[in-house]
């Protein structure tokens, strides 16, 4: 029997996620498995990964093929590089507190990458926002200008007005004034 360890699709349509189970390469792809080893969800930024590692080893280690989407998140989790330096442990190459040491620094260089993504994330959202608003800002106060533009033109049309009817009004007075005298 070859056992695989790969995804099963589980969710609706263009919102899937998947769970990493352990199967006969004979089974169909949502049938039946031999063991759940955790879940994968692409749809959130960066994507969600919950895995058993050391169940993943131990079935790496009994002779279970990964699929390629599979083999990159065992990769992603750290599970192939505990499998190769437990391999140059076997061999004599380094010792186990060797081995803890460099999967232990990977961890930490890991962690420190995923939430160096997510801050960044977290600060392009927030600049997005920041220049939203500020773009609002620039349109409101240029529709304040233009609004308060047409007011100063309506005032000094009216007051140039108001100045014409009393020019017209003081010239009729000095007419009639003129007249009657």
């Amino acid at each position: 029997m070859a056992v695989k360890i790969r995804l099963q699709r589980h969710g609706k349509k263009n919102f899937a996620f998947f769970h990493i189970v352990v199967a006969d390469s004979r089974a169909p792809r949502d049938g039946r498995f031999i063991e759940q080893i955790g879940s994968y969800n692409p749809n959130s930024n960066p994507a969600t990964i919950i895995l058993d590692c050391d169940k993943a080893l131990s079935w790496l280690n009994v002779g279970a093929q990964p699929t390629l989407t599979v083999r990159r998140i065992l990769s992603y989790e750290g599970v192939l590089l505990r499998k190769h330096l437990q391999g140059g442990v076997a061999k004599g190459a380094l010792t186990q507190e060797q081995a803890d040491k460099k999967y232990l620094d990977w961890t930490t260089q890991r962690d420190a990458k995923i939430e160096a993504k997510k801050q960044g994330i977290t600060k392009a959202a927030a600049a997005k926002v920041k220049a939203e608003t500020e773009a609002e800002a620039k349109v409101n106060q240029e529709r304040a200008e233009a609004i308060a533009k047409k007011k100063a033109e309506a005032a000094e049309a009216a007051a140039a007005k108001a100045a014409e009817e009393a020019a017209a009004a003081s010239e009729e007075t000095q007419a009639e004034t003129e007249a009657e005298a």
